[in-house]
Order: structure tokens, then sequence, then C-alpha cells
């Protein structure tokens, strides 16, 4: 089993993140770290602070040097996937070859707080389909300009590019592994297709994810991919107070078939919360 933390960049300064990545990467169980990709607060004070997730990520990067990084996950409507491409790279290399590259759908219209991150930025705002597909081009074209040698066209429904080509290239080869983050049928087809990890949010019933992961493991078939070749990954909410009901959802995932385990630490961080982590929740797992 694979243990990592997540960090919401939204009702928090920047050092009292930076001190828990920090102490993470001092920590050998916790191989990885994440942020999460909006740019409007989806809990606590509508208004309140949140951090850009790519830049910050960058500079996290920039000062930690065992832990893999990533978001969980990039919306793939806030940013064009070529220059998507090109932040991802430039991370990579910043991090000496660390980033897993998170990537959905974007646009959530199940969420009350989502929508009006769109509007108050200038995005578009499109229905589930319209983003999956999008999503589907948008992996098929970062992909390539990770590893294409010469300059390419690409002419797609959502994506049309002239001459792209990418360089530097990704330290990580052929390219960073791929997060694909979702629940939807749809979206399964498009993790089946591009991923090399699948993320699903737990902590609900486990039966309805296991059976999300037995659809991938359908759809994978359908198009002659071994489902094996994909981690199984899950994001479980930390209970301070409980930490026997975190290692419960945990034990309750691992025996579902989930590999991948990133644990959503709640701001205000304790003093020596990774550590914590550690003792309490992955050495007991």
């Amino acid at each position: 089993m694979s243990f990592g933390i997540m960090t919401a960049p939204m009702q928090v300064g920047y050092d009292e993140i930076l001190r828990v990545w920090r102490e993470a990467d001092t920590v050998p169980e916790i191989e990885h770290a994440w942020l999460f990709d909006h740019l409007m607060p989806i809990a606590g004070d509508p208004d309140g602070p949140i951090f850009e997730g790519w830049t910050l990520l960058s500079a996290l990067a920039a000062q930690t040097s065992r832990m893999r990084v990533g978001l969980l996950v990039t919306s793939n409507r806030f940013r064009p996937p070529a220059v998507l491409a090109k932040i991802a790279t430039t991370v990579d290399i910043v991090s000496g070859g660390r980033l897993d590259f998170g990537i959905g759908a974007g646009s959530r219209p199940s969420h009350p707080l989502a929508r009006r991150e769109y509007d108050a930025h200038g995005l578009p705002y499109h229905g589930q389909a319209d983003a999956v597909a999008a999503l589907a081009e948008a992996c098929t074209v970062i992909r390539r300009l990770w590893t294409a040698e010469a300059p390419f066209d690409f002419e797609g429904t959502h994506v049309r590019l002239t001459g792209a080509f990418g360089n530097p290239r990704p330290v990580q080869r052929p390219h960073p592994p791929i997060m694909i983050g979702g629940r939807a049928s749809a979206t399964l087809r498009v993790v089946a297709e591009h991923a090399n990890v699948w993320n699903i949010p737990g902590g609900g019933d486990i039966d309805d994810l296991a059976g999300r992961s037995r659809l991938l493991d359908k759809y994978c078939t359908e198009i002659g991919r071994d489902p094996a070749e994909i981690t199984r990954s899950i994001f479980l909410p930390v209970d301070y107070e409980r930490p026997g009901v975190t290692r419960g959802k945990i034990a309750e995932a691992a025996d579902a078939g989930f590999g991948h385990f990133v644990l959503g630490l709640a701001n205000p961080y304790p003093d020596g919360v990774a550590q914590w982590v550690a003792e309490e929740l992955i050495r007991r797992a």
C-alpha cells in the first residue's frame, strides 16, 4: 500500500502548508503529497483565502526532496491543455522528476460553491458530457506534447493546435504518471484509455466504490487493456479525534482493492501532524 497526504490550500496560510510538507518529507511512510485545484473556497468562508494550485505546487516541490507531488486533481477547464502540459513539465523538472499528474473533467455541477469560480474568472462552464469529451482530448494532447519529437498539429472538437511542441520534456520518461479523478461512467472510459492511476473520493458506501472499480475493469477489458495496469487510489478524510475510524476506512478500502491512499488533513494542522499520521494511521493500517 502507498500512503500520502492532501492539504487543501484554502482558509490557510502558505507557512502552515509548508510546515506540514517539510515535515512529511522527512517521514518515510508518507510517499506522496497533494493539493487540490480550485480558484475559490469550496468550504468555510466563501470569501476566504485560497491559493492557485500549480503555482503553490511548484513552490512546495522546490522545498521538498523525497515525496512525489501532485494536484488532486487539476481542473481541465481552468487552463488550455497545451499550457497545462508546459506547467506540468516545469513542475516535474523543479521537483527532479517527482510529479504525479492529476487531472479531471473540471466542471462540478454537484457542488454548490464550484460553479461560481468559473463565472468569477471568466471561464466557460460546460455540462458533464462536454467536459468529459474535452478531458479525453486534453489527455491525448498533453501526452503528445510530453513525447513528440517534432512539432505537430491537432484538430479536435475541443482542442486545436498548430505547430505544437514541448521543449524541454519532463524528467520522467516517457512522461509523468497520469492520475485521473472521477466516478462517472464516461470519465471511467477516459481513465481506461489514458490513466496510470484512478482516484475517487472515499468515506461513503464502499460497495459503491468497489462497483465503480469493477466498471473500470470492464472498460479496460473492452479496449484490450489489462485492468491491473491502473492503480486504484482513494481519498479519505482524516479524523484527528478518532483515528480508529480512519484506520477502519483504510482497511475497508484495501479489502475492496484500493492500494493508493491519499489522507486528507484538515486545517488547523496539529503540531507534528505528519508524524502522527505515520504512527496512528499508516503503521497500524
